[in-house]
């Protein structure tokens, strides 16, 4: 009897979702004149992170974005309010 070889996972990285949401961060971040580094230390993340989806190197994870509107004191979904 053959063993079933498990599934691999497909991570999701949409390109054109990602590239908007960051676009739409650093224009909410504009707006409000803070820097990247005020982001982080109001969110509670790193700079390292904060800069990784603003370049579109990371796919931030759901607690992230929720950590990102209060650190920008805004309602989540003006957080979402863009188009891709």
């Amino acid at each position: 009897m053959k063993k079933r070889q498990p599934k691999k996972r497909k991570l999701i990285f949409d390109q054109a979702g990602l590239t908007a949401f960051a676009g739409h961060l650093k224009n909410l971040r504009a707006k409000q004149q803070i820097t990247q580094e005020q982001l982080a230390y109001k969110s509670g993340l790193t700079l390292s992170t904060i800069a990784r989806i603003e370049t579109v190197k990371i796919n931030p994870t759901l607690s992230t974005i929720f950590v990102l509107a209060r650190g920008l004191d805004i309602d989540l979904k003006e957080l979402f309010d863009f188009t891709v």
